[in-house]
Parts: structure tokens; C-alpha cells; sequence
């Protein structure tokens, strides 16, 4: 896993925003999300990853390398996030690109190589409400970082996350970190190709995430012209994906 993702993935094991009162989980829209453990009972060895078994038919099709949809989606590695079932997306039908907060510049490398060797020629990055990407700045993570480290490794580890690009959302900072309850539900937002609502809702840091990436890919040299991008929100209070751009 890159370092930027593992690191979010370690911030929100431990961040107060994540943490469950009690052991029983968090019962969400997705269901029950339980916090992360180092107990032996939930390493993977013990089972957390259990392959299904094989329930091929004899005489199914296999399926094509290149996505019959010729769709790229750029998500979010967050748990609660299934592109296939959310999007009505099937196997074989589309590349999916995950990162910490679905970012396009982290996927950069991944969707040039979808369009120009497999031929997608759509791309739909997909934000989701909730996101762990509202509740940190890179100082914030970097104190989580170098605070449990010796005082001799502080200095070195310190510039190695000076040196790297954590992608924060626009209009996150250490001093405005809010709640990761951004619905989309009270905003006007529809599944048009405009955005939709008040100034105050168009810069919030999701829809300014959102903005932001699907700019990015609409003028970058490396992305082919003529590629359809859209933006989605998956609303996880309401089980919804919403087009938004």
C-alpha cells in the first residue's frame, strides 16, 4: 500500500472521528462499521480474508480485459464504498481506481495507462459524504505521525511527511477540521451536470474536492480530449449516488 494511504488508513484507526463508544460497532447507512484492532482475533491470518469459492458455470464467458463500458472510476478506499452495486457497475465493465479521498491526482498514472492501452474513454470520480479527507490537515497528521517516535527520529520522519503530498481537500486546515457528517441531503443538488445550491454548500471541502478533481482532469495534457468526465457523490445517510458535475 503507498505511504500516503497507509498513513490515512493509520489516522483514521486512531482518529476520535472514527473511534466507537463501546465494542459493539457503529451502525451507518453501510451497515455496522467495527473500529480497527491489533487484537489477534482480527489479523488477517485469523481469517478476516476468506475468499469465496469458485462457482464458475461451465459455459461463462470470460471476462475481457479492457471494460466493455470503457469507464475509469476514481473512489475512495473507504470500506463502505462498492462502485459495483452503488453505480450498477459490473465486473469486466470498468477500470476502479481507489485512493485515500478519491483523488484524480493520485490516480494520474493508473488513468493513463487505462485510456491509452485498454481504451477507456469516460471517467467518473466518485466522492462520498462522511469522508475521513474532511478531518485532517497535513500538520495534524504529521504531529499523529511523530508524536509516538523517539525524539533522535523525529527530525528525519518529520521531513519525510514535509516531503510528501498528503492531497488534502480544499478548505480543510488544522484549525477548521469539522465534522465528516457532510450530507448532501439538505443541499439542492440534483443528477444534472451543473452544480446546484448555495455559495456556502459549492465550498464546502467535498464539493470543492470534487470541483477541483474533475477540473483537474478536464485540462490535463496527459488525459485524452475527448474524454467524457462527470462527478459523482455516493450520500452514505441516504444510500445515494447523486451526479453532480
Amino acid at each position: 500500500m503507498p505511504f500516503r494511504h497507509l498513513a490515512y488508513s493509520l489516522y483514521a484507526c486512531n482518529s476520535n472521528m472514527f473511534n466507537m463508544r463501546g465494542s459493539a460497532g457503529l451502525s451507518t447507512g453501510a451497515g455496522v462499521v467495527r473500529h480497527c484492532s491489533s487484537s489477534n482475533s482480527d489479523n488477517i491470518s485469523s481469517g478476516n480474508i476468506t475468499p469465496p469459492s469458485p462457482n464458475k458455470a461451465e459455459n461463462q464467458t470470460p471476462i475481457a480485459l479492457p471494460p466493455t463500458k470503457r469507464l475509469a472510476i476514481v473512489t475512495c478506499m473507504d470500506a463502505r464504498i462498492n462502485p459495483f452495486t452503488q453505480l450498477g457497475i459490473k465486473p469486466g465493465e470498468a477500470h476502479i481506481i481507489r485512493n485515500a479521498g478519491g483523488m484524480a491526482r493520485d490516480a494520474l498514472r493508473s488513468l493513463v495507462i487505462s485510456q491509452r492501452l485498454l481504451g477507456t474513454r469516460e471517467i467518473a470520480v466518485y466522492h462520498h459524504t462522511g469522508c475521513g479527507m474532511a478531518t485532517f490537515s497535513k500538520p495534524h497528521l504529521r504531529t499523529l505521525i511523530t508524536d509516538d517516535l523517539r525524539d533522535d527520529d523525529k527530525q528525519s520522519t518529520g521531513r519525510m511527511v514535509d516531503e510528501m503530498e498528503f492531497l488534502e481537500w480544499p478548505g480543510v486546515s488544522s484549525n477548521s477540521l469539522s465534522s465528516t457528517t457532510t450530507t448532501l441531503s439538505s443541499t439542492s443538488a440534483t443528477k444534472s451536470d451543473k452544480l446546484s445550491g448555495s455559495t456556502r454548500e459549492l465550498e464546502s471541502p467535498l464539493l470543492a474536492s470534487l470541483k477541483s478533481e474533475v477540473n483537474f482532469l478536464r485540462t490535463h495534457p496527459l488525459i485524452m480530449r475527448e474524454t467524457m468526465v462527470s462527478g459523482w457523490v455516493w450520500d452514505v445517510g441516504k444510500e445515494e449516488a447523486i451526479r453532480i458535475i
